[in-house]
């Protein structure tokens, strides 16, 4: 099953972030009923003119339950949104955070009504919820895999979600993204040993009666949380034989200048050379990304001073539904030149709201973001 594309035929798939409900590893760590809703009820402005705390217009609902998934599956497919790219996480040899998944969007009634695939968050999990200011960072979850492990990932991903009818194919191979290939490759012991593993991975997908697999890599320049690796690597991209690359937000790509505000459209008009940069680095194709606005301050402590610093004290940038609009429609008119089959975009994101990049409506914009892709990409 491929999403239903809209008017331009181009692909729009949006990352989902899946805290919004209760896991018990959480709330082992934040206490009973814990999810992120609770990060983002306690943010409060941090500096004059700071538009905090964020408030969700549909409330702070459960995304396991499948009646409020269905909310979010009406509208992003009412406004032109086609795929949820689910970031998918992996700790202590077993998945974690998958009940937006597969309580939520698997039950819905209307899941029919789009598509989702992966993108394997293999970072570790930190302690961000929230983040003193000069308090040591503390891993909670390590995300290092064996090739043993690797082998049994594979095993869940093709069993529970590559086959299904609901998955995002790309000419028809399901579509799975893999978010830190540099740590992937250490916990290999280099690139022949992984290669190796993804050809496996492939194989065992042609077996099982798939396509095969379109596997993607999610690139980085620059890191943000802490631990991760830079993997800008063309070169990675060739010799793990990857179909295509794409990025998860505009800032992994290059550091925010000033604080506590930067500009949105600067930020823009610097990503947009680093798409011209990819696409000649890259031999594959590179799916661009739109990043809606970015704002980690809820996830620092609220009574500490509000410092320029390592994340979550980072630059706010803030947006308006028209420059949002803007965005869209140069991608659009920029993409829609592309062979049908190549014109992807990502969106970052459907529901990070704990970094400020969210398309699901608050009490502020309310629809005003989605109204501006339904305009620019359906209408």
């Amino acid at each position: 099953m491929s999403s239903t594309r809209n008017r331009h035929n181009i692909q729009l798939a949006a990352f989902y972030f899946p805290d919004y409900h209760c896991d018990e590893r959480m709330e082992k760590e934040h206490g009973p009923g814990w999810t992120e809703w609770d990060v983002v009820q306690a943010a409060r402005s941090r500096f004059p003119g700071h538009r905090q705390p964020k408030v969700p217009l549909w409330g702070y609902g459960d995304e396991s339950e499948p009646e409020v998934m269905a909310k979010k599956i009406d509208a992003a497919a009412d406004h032109g949104i086609g795929t949820f790219l689910f970031d998918w996480y992996w700790y202590g040899e077993k998945p974690f955070l998958e009940g937006a998944l597969k309580r939520g969007f698997l039950n819905a009634p209307n899941r029919h009504r789009m598509t989702y695939a992966l993108m394997w968050a293999n970072h570790p999990w930190r302690n961000m919820h929230p983040h003193g200011w000069n308090e040591p960072v503390r891993t909670l979850l390590e995300s290092d895999v064996t090739p043993r492990s690797f082998d049994r990932l594979c095993g869940i991903l093709l069993e529970e979600h590559l086959q299904r009818p609901e998955y995002w194919t790309i000419c028809g191979k399901p579509f799975f993204s893999i978010y830190d290939i540099t740590r992937l490759c250490e916990n290999f012991g280099g690139i022949p040993p992984l290669r190796k593993a993804l050809d496996q991975f492939r194989a065992r997908a042609e077996r099982a009666g798939l396509a095969g697999l379109h596997l993607n890599l999610t690139s980085r320049g620059e890191t943000i949380l802490p631990g991760e690796r830079k993997s800008n690597a063309p070169e990675l991209v060739e010799e793990l034989g990857f179909d295509s690359v794409t990025s998860y937000i505009w800032i992994h790509h290059m550091p925010l200048r000033d604080f506590p505000r930067s500009d949105y459209r600067q930020l823009r008009t610097r990503y947009l050379a680093y798409w011209d940069r990819a696409e000649r680095e890259y031999s594959v194709p590179y799916y661009p990304n739109i990043m809606i606005a970015w704002d980690a301050s809820p996830r620092t402590v609220q009574s500490d001073r509000f410092l320029h610093g390592t994340y979550p004290y980072d630059p706010v940038v803030e947006n308006t539904p028209e420059q949002f609009a803007e965005t869209l429609r140069l991608f659009r008119d920029r993409i829609a030149l592309r062979p049908e089959e190549q014109r992807i975009i990502t969106l970052n994101a459907w529901n990070e709201w704990t970094e400020g990049s969210y398309l699901e409506p608050d009490t502020e914009s309310e629809y005003r973001y989605l109204e501006a892709v339904k305009e620019i990409f359906t209408e």
